[in-house]
């Protein structure tokens, strides 16, 4: 019998030599074959082995998608990991108030199904990638392996993995923490940091009850909203993607991001605020819209300032079209180069990310495009079908007006509204604006004090409009009287123009004519009055 030294003794040495064969292997023996004697290798384990193993992976396989199915399956187990595996991982959530714990890379942990027992093995793989530049970087891929005993192989792939996913997504839905996504440059699409979306906690307090906004337009919304939730089957029945789109338009202050706030409150999705101009190209933009979830919304917000989509903003006010054209192209030209450096996203790339093939890779989502000038937009981007809701986000009337007071005064009625009703309609007010009047800013500030602020602020702005109309009316006459003028001054200039060259022409006629009756002088070939 060995002794304990000389146990030990033989095990390092076998170690040690399974470690040199096995680097030896590795990197001397070429790829193919490893392959090659991996396949038998595993093929030979199967003809001795009595258990099937079935693997999940963290993405696609090209990498482009994370499974749902993957998601499910770590939501299905983190309520049986906490009590039985041995390593856990410890991740916060705002809305719970214990930690939610989860299996650890490398665990496992058993799970019993109508009395057959399974096996889920939690992995990693990571591979060493080196660029161009020579900088090596790391890809960490999760996957999950089940393993079970092949006699059960019947009742668990028709059985038990649909309750597995079923169980999965329902917990994943009751514990899933909203989030407001902000997509990452490509260059930071790595997998030990938030990948291609970075996402804070999404806890903004807008509903359709504090929205101001007619009543009658916010119900409409609302049922339509309602209408596309549970319309699954509808969707699948006329043969188009489970998706709507809508164009909130406007001026700035008018509640277009209040608006979105209060449809995921009402609809309780995800928001994801697409930055365009952090998107590299078509291919890049495809791939984060791939990334995003179900039972969320994507937002572009200024459609109308993206690129070069739709050109950029321009001045309403009338501009000299002789003095100001060339300044106007420089402009233009610099702004295009500038945005050429950031990204390369076209119009057609965008319409078939939202619209094509590729808008059918996953369901339940809205797309919210929001602009300031809508006449601006390419027509093919807001068509029905792609932007299939247009609302309108006016100047804040009185019934808006009425809900607002209501938000932030907690009163319904006063002797000045029947006031303000008129001054509404006879002013141009953004709700930002008669929110910002009515919020009390002291403690003395009662209902009464703030209605009048807003009385006189509003009658300040009425005069402030009709000022601005004048002296527009005024720019505009000067304008047209300076462009008058340069008209005439130029068809006085033509004129003379016109007589002087008919002058030289005169005198260059008379000259030749001269030169003529000189040169047959000369020659002694003269008629007078035709006579020789």
């Amino acid at each position: 019998m060995f002794e304990t030294g000389a146990i030990w003794g033989i095990t390092g040495t076998t170690v040690t030599s399974f470690m040199f064969i096995w680097a030896m292997y590795s990197q001397y023996v070429p790829r193919h074959l490893r392959v090659t004697v991996e396949k038998y290798g595993y093929k030979m384990v199967g003809w001795v082995s009595f258990y099937v193993h079935i693997k999940f992976t963290e993405y696609t396989e090209e990498g482009l998608k994370r499974s749902e199915n993957y998601d499910a399956i770590r939501s299905y187990l983190s309520t049986n990991s906490a009590a039985r595996a041995q390593r856990l991982k410890a991740n916060e959530s705002k809305n719970s108030k214990s930690l939610v714990l989860s299996m650890d890379d490398h665990e496992e942990v058993e799970d019993e199904f109508n009395g057959v027992k399974v096996k889920w093995y939690s992995n990693v793989k990571v591979t060493q990638t080196q660029s161009n530049y020579g900088r090596t970087s790391s890809d960490e891929r999760r996957f999950f392996t089940l393993t079970f005993h092949r006699r059960h192989r019947g009742m668990i792939i028709e059985t038990y993995l649909n309750h597995v996913i079923d169980e999965g997504k329902a917990i994943g839905l009751r514990n899933r923490e909203r989030k407001l996504y902000t997509n990452n440059s490509s260059s930071e699409w790595y997998p030990w940091r938030s990948g291609k979306w970075s996402n804070v906690p999404f806890h903004h307090p807008a509903t359709f009850e504090t929205l101001a906004m007619d009543p009658e337009k916010k119900e409409r919304i609302k049922k339509d909203l309602i209408k596309f939730s549970k319309g699954k089957d509808y969707y699948k029945k006329v043969g188009k993607p489970w998706k709507r789109g809508y164009l909130l338009f406007g001026p700035p202050g008018t509640g277009k991001s209040t608006m979105i706030s209060a449809i995921a409150n009402f609809l309780d999705y995800d928001v994801y605020d697409l930055e365009l101009t952090t998107v590299k190209d078509n291919s890049e933009l495809k791939k984060l819209l791939l990334d995003t979830k179900g039972k969320s919304i994507i937002v572009i917000e200024d459609i109308d300032c993206s690129l070069d989509l739709t050109g950029q903003r321009k001045s309403k006010k009338e501009e000299d079209e002789e003095d100001d054209a060339e300044k106007k192209k420089e402009a233009e030209k610099k702004e295009k180069k500038e945005a050429e450096k950031l990204s390369k996203v076209t119009l057609s790339g965008l319409l078939n990310s939202i619209d094509g093939l590729w808008s059918a890779c996953s369901d339940e989502k809205i797309i919210i495009f929001t602009t300031n000038f809508v006449d601006k937009l390419d027509p093919a981007l807001i068509r029905r079908g792609r932007m299939d809701n247009h609302i309108e986000m006016s100047y804040c009337k009185f019934e808006a007006f009425k809900v607002l007071a209501k938000n932030y005064l907690d009163i319904e009625s006063h002797e000045l509204y029947g006031e303000i009703e008129r001054l509404l309609e006879e002013t141009d007010v953004s709700p930002a604006d008669v929110a910002e009047t009515l919020m009390p800013k002291s403690d003395e500030d009662d209902a009464d004090v703030c209605i009048k602020r807003l009385v006189k602020t509003v009658e300040e702005e009425k005069e402030k409009a009709k000022k601005l109309a004048e002296e527009e009316e005024k720019s505009k006459a000067e304008k047209e009287e300076k462009r008058k003028k340069k008209k005439e001054e130029e068809a006085e200039k033509k004129k003379i123009e016109e007589e002087e060259k008919k002058k030289k022409t005169e005198e260059e006629d008379k000259k030749e004519n001269e030169k003529k009756v000189k040169g047959s002088e000369e020659n002694g070939d003269v008629s007078v009055n035709g006579i020789k």
